[in-house]
C-alpha cells in the first residue's frame, strides 16, 4: 500500500497481524487510553463510525479504535457465529500495543462486543460508554432486518442510511456514495452477508448477547446512551441494560436516531469525556 493511497483513504490506519490474521486499526492521541468499538452497518469501518469523534478525544485521550474482525480494513474469517472471536481480537490487540486496562465506547454491535468483553476481562476496563447498545435478546426490529439483509446497490445503501439517521438532511449524496463505495470494496460484502445477512437475523441479537447474569455482576460504571428516535435497537434495551448494571446512568438524546456519536455530536463527545476523566459523579 502506498502512501498516496493510504492518504486517499483515511479508513486504513495502522495494522497489527496475529494468527495469520490482520487487524486495521486507529491509534492517535496521547493519554488514558480508549478503544472505541464500531457498529455494524453496511460498509462501516471505524474510521466511519467516530471520525467525528476520535479527534476530539485526542485531545485528552489515547484512542484506540480498530475495524473489527469481516468489517472494513481488517480481515474476514468468513462466518462468524460466537462473539468470542471479537473479544478474543480486542485482546490480542490490547496486548500487541501493551495496554493493560482501557476504557471503551461500543457503538450497536459493538455495544454487544464491549459488554462481553468486560465479562471475559473485567480487570482490563476501567470505565464504559455503551450506545445504541446490542447485548440483550430483544425482537428483531424491522430497520434492523433491513440494514442486516443489505444487497449492494446506491439505493439500498441510501435506505439503509435513512433507518439510521434521524436528520435524513445528513444523508448526502457523498455520504450515500461513499458507504456504497466501501461496502462494493472487494471481499466486503461476503462476510458482512456471510455474519449477519442469512435467513435467520434474530441469531445475530441472540449471538451478540450475553446473559443477564453476568451483566447484572459487572462491577464497571457505566455510561448507557441512546437516541429517542433510534429505529434500530429499541430504547427497552437501554434501560434493561441499566436496570441490570448498578453502577450505571442511562441518557436519552432528542433529535437522534441510532447515531448519537453523529447528530449529537458535540454533546456526545462532551459527555462521554467528562465521564472517562470523573465517572458518574462528577
Amino acid at each position: 500500500m502506498t502512501s498516496e493511497t493510504i492518504q486517499d483513504r483515511p479508513e486504513i490506519g495502522k495494522s497489527t497481524t496475529f494468527d495469520g490474521v490482520t487487524t486495521n486499526y486507529h491509534d492517535i492521541g496521547s493519554g488514558d487510553p480508549i478503544l472505541l468499538v464500531h457498529g455494524s452497518g453496511p460498509g462501516v469501518t471505524s474510521w466511519a463510525n467516530w471520525r467525528l469523534n476520535m479527534p476530539v478525544f485526542a485531545e485528552e485521550f489515547r484512542v484506540i479504535a480498530p475495524d473489527m474482525l469481516g468489517f472494513g480494513y481488517s480481515d474476514s474469517i468468513g462466518a462468524i457465529t460466537d462473539k468470542r472471536v471479537w473479544t478474543d481480537q480486542l485482546v490480542r490487540l490490547l496486548d500487541e500495543l501493551g495496554l493493560e486496562r482501557v476504557s471503551m465506547v461500543g457503538n450497536s454491535f459493538g455495544g454487544g462486543v464491549t459488554l462481553a468483553f468486560m465479562i471475559a476481562h473485567p480487570d482490563r476496563v476501567h470505565r464504559a460508554v455503551l450506545m445504541g447498545a446490542a447485548g440483550l435478546e430483544f425482537p428483531l426490529t424491522p430497520a434492523l432486518d433491513f440494514v442486516w439483509g443489505y444487497e449492494p446497490s446506491r439505493e439500498a445503501m441510501h435506505a439503509s442510511l435513512k433507518m439510521l439517521a434521524w436528520d435524513q438532511s445528513r444523508l448526502t449524496d457523498d455520504l450515500i456514495d461513499s458507504r456504497y463505495q466501501a461496502s462494493i470494496r472487494p471481499g466486503a460484502h461476503e462476510p458482512y452477508r456471510a455474519t449477519f445477512g442469512g435467513p435467520d437475523r434474530q441469531a445475530g441479537i441472540n449471538m451478540l448477547a450475553s446473559r443477564e447474569e453476568d451483566i447484572a455482576a459487572l462491577p464497571h460504571e457505566v455510561l448507557i446512551l441512546h437516541g429517542k428516535a433510534d429505529q434500530v435497537i429499541p430504547q427497552e434495551v437501554s434501560l434493561r441494560l441499566g436496570n441490570l448494571i448498578e453502577h450505571s446512568d442511562v441518557r436519552f438524546f432528542g433529535e437522534c436516531g441510532h447515531w448519537v456519536q453523529i447528530e449529537r455530536m458535540a454533546s456526545f463527545n462532551r459527555a462521554v469525556s467528562e465521564f472517562f476523566k470523573h465517572g458518574l459523579k462528577w
